[in-house]
């Protein structure tokens, strides 16, 4: 991911669930790219090589850049509940549970 993201919409997975201004927990964001900011200019600070010194502003969240697994360029994005399905006791079930992927810019 370069400057040329920046205006554009992602979908960026992460490495590990995080908790959204929201409250509730996901594990990916989708939104408009606001900057790619060094550690400085995110924390007011630097810091030394066992932590991230790049982080991604995306819509209402900033993400460290060690935490990005994937960052997909994506207008769109569903962020309805999923259909899973569920087998218990022997008896099969149709369950929804809600969408992993934050609305950063909502």
């Amino acid at each position: 991911m370069n400057n040329t993201a920046i205006g554009q919409k992602y979908l960026v997975t992460c490495d590990n669930w995080f908790l959204a201004p929201d409250g509730k927990q996901y594990r990916a964001a989708h939104g408009t790219v606001k900057g790619i900011l060094s550690d400085n200019e995110t924390l007011g600070i630097q810091t030394n090589r066992h932590s991230s010194n790049w982080y991604l502003e995306i819509g209402s969240l900033i993400i460290a850049g060690c935490q990005i697994h994937y960052a997909i360029k994506s207008d769109e994005c569903n962020f309805e509940p999923v259909e899973q399905e569920n087998v218990s006791d022997g008896e099969f079930k149709m369950s929804f549970k809600p969408c992993s992927v934050f609305n950063a810019d909502k």
